[in-house]
């Protein structure tokens, strides 16, 4: 079970049946651990939100506990009884035999394996003696959990508002990062290190990486692109094997969804796209978790169609919806030790990148050499999107000039663009919560001299627009002949699309996406019928006396 290996496709049951695991030794093992792992609600604690993750078997429920105000996550799933145990046990041995992979690529193994089961079951079901229907549908879905799913933190990797699944260890509560209630901890553990060490073996299997005491640190994308970072064992941990799961949105934050949540106004998302369509170079600041990699992709939307982009990462995170987009992922080393035999690094995918005449080059986060390869990129007139660890722009200056990325400080103003978001605090509705807000939009006209056409204000939580001071609308107001009260009308002009998409609830970034790409086709049909629009919206709200 634990060298189960699945990416989209259901090549890993082959390798899972030669296995030498005793399942059926080592769930009875697991019996001595009492049936159900999650504890009843404590008393005294208040419960605060209740929802499902996947009906009927697992549901969430968040309680508080009133004298310290801490949250705690608490998953109530279905358990197996004894008797279902047993079934489930000869059941396991009995899928593994009988399920054949598919000759092609399947697209959802999920359903795939829902459906060979249940005809499996329904074959034997009679001669593994009598069950009510319930326990049957109890039986498959722990067998579809266990084993083309994530173990025992499936459900968690179905709930939507988790960003950040982490474990440090056994016998140590598993904690989640909540969109709302931020980091919080759960009423799961692992009670072994073999129960552990073999979710953790799975998991890098389904990344379609490798693991071991030789090899203990591991940074994957699972399938869905879900980020992992493993530490394996006690190699380099005391308290055995420790995990983090960064989970991936599998409709991803669009523009219109961080100005809606306040990340961006419509105001900056208009300077950006103008700034994009005359090659600009971009770079994002921010700590981690601060929302980077989220920014990054939801700019990429605003970038015209047809334009060639290629995206370098070390695990995939970006996600466009351009047609016209490479995706290019760095490999570690095959050999042992510091080899390096085979290993592809961000430094030569950078390079290779240059080859394929790219419009835009966006690199996931840059913190090494390839830093000094896309300032390259930058110089020959390409157009370059970048992320990087860094409170400010001065910090980051400071990291770009030293080693080992070692940029010349002539080369500093070829970046055009330096956006930095934080994640910070601020009481809404009476309640502190956690937000995320670009702090400032600064240019670089030269290395120490910046301006900043855009910040933001945390008293009042909006963003000030100063487009006055802007150099970068003087610099494309001179390399294509508009006036720069021109390009500033023209921003304007696309922050009322945006505003429009906003009354629409337009949000998908695939939707976004096809309305910039009609907008950039035909801008004064795009703009009068949505004027029109706007118009009509307007005057049917009420006006104050």
């Amino acid at each position: 079970m634990a060298k189960l290996k699945l990416k989209g496709s259901f090549s890993g049951l082959k390798k899972l049946k030669n296995l030498k695991i005793n399942f059926r030794k080592k769930k009875k093992r697991e019996m001595h651990i009492p049936a159900s792992h999650q504890k009843p609600i404590p008393k005294g604690l208040k419960i605060i939100e209740k929802y499902p993750l996947y009906e009927p078997f697992s549901h969430v429920v968040i309680v508080q506990n009133p004298k310290t105000g801490e949250y705690m996550y608490i998953l109530d799933e279905l358990q197996l009884d004894p008797l279902e145990r047993g079934v489930y046990d000869r059941i396991l041995d009995i899928l593994l035999a009988e399920i054949e992979s598919p000759k092609e690529e399947i697209a959802d193994p999920r359903k795939f394996f829902a459906e060979e089961a249940k005809k499996i079951v329904d074959k034997y079901r009679i001669s593994l003696g009598w069950l009510p229907d319930v326990s049957w549908y109890k039986i498959l879905y722990h067998a579809e959990r266990d084993l083309v799913g994530f173990g025992k933190i499936d459900p968690l990797m179905r709930d939507p508002n988790i960003e950040d699944i982490s474990c440090d260890g056994v016998e140590k509560p598993v904690y989640v990062w909540h969109r709302k209630y931020e980091s919080i901890e759960t009423n799961l553990k692992f009670h072994s290190d073999e129960t552990l060490d073999n979710t953790v073996v799975k998991l890098v299997h389904m990344a379609g990486k490798h693991v071991s005491t030789a090899f203990p640190i591991v940074d994957a994308s699972l399938p869905g692109k879900h980020r992992l970072a493993v530490c394996y064992r006690r190699e380099i941990t005391p308290f055995g094997t420790a995990f983090t799961i960064r989970k991936f949105r599998e409709d991803p934050y669009s523009v219109i969804d961080l100005i809606n949540i306040g990340t961006f106004s419509e105001e900056m998302a208009a300077y950006f796209w103008v700034g994009l369509e005359n090659r600009s170079s971009i770079m994002v600041l921010g700590g981690t978790a601060a929302g980077k990699t989220t920014a990054l992709n939801a700019l990429a939307c605003l970038i015209k169609p047809g334009s060639k982009i290629i995206t370098i990462e070390e695990t995939a995170e970006l996600n466009l919806p351009h047609d016209n987009w490479v995706s290019l992922i760095s490999r570690q080393s095959y050999g042992l030790g510091g080899s390096g035999v085979g290993e592809v690094a961000l430094f030569d995918l950078v390079k290779t990148s240059m080859r394929h005449r790219p419009d835009i080059m966006i690199v996931g986060e840059v913190r090494g050499q390839e830093a000094y390869v896309l300032f390259q990129a930058l110089a020959t007139g390409h157009g370059g999107m970048c992320t990087m660890h860094a409170e400010n722009l001065d910090s980051a200056v400071k990291r770009l000039t030293s080693k080992p990325m070692d940029i010349s400080p002539a080369y500093i103003p070829l970046m055009n663009i330096v956006l930095s978001i934080q994640r910070v605090h601020l009481i809404k509705n009476g309640e502190k919560k956690a937000f995320r807000r670009v702090l400032n939009v600064n240019e670089i006209v030269d290395y120490e001299n910046y301006r900043t056409p855009i910040k933001w204000l945390p008293a009042q939580d909006i963003h000030e627009s100063m487009f006055d001071k802007s150099v970068l609308l003087s610099s494309i107001s001179q390399r294509t002949g508009l006036a720069k009260e021109d390009i500033i009308k023209e921003i304007e002009r696309r922050k009322d699309v945006l505003h429009w998409m906003r009354e629409k609830n337009i949000r998908s970034y695939k939707e976004v996406a096809d309305i910039i790409g009609e907008y950039y086709a035909r801008p004064r049909l795009i703009y009068k019928k949505i004027s029109a629009e706007l118009e009509a919206i307007a005057n049917t709200i009420p006006k104050k006396s």
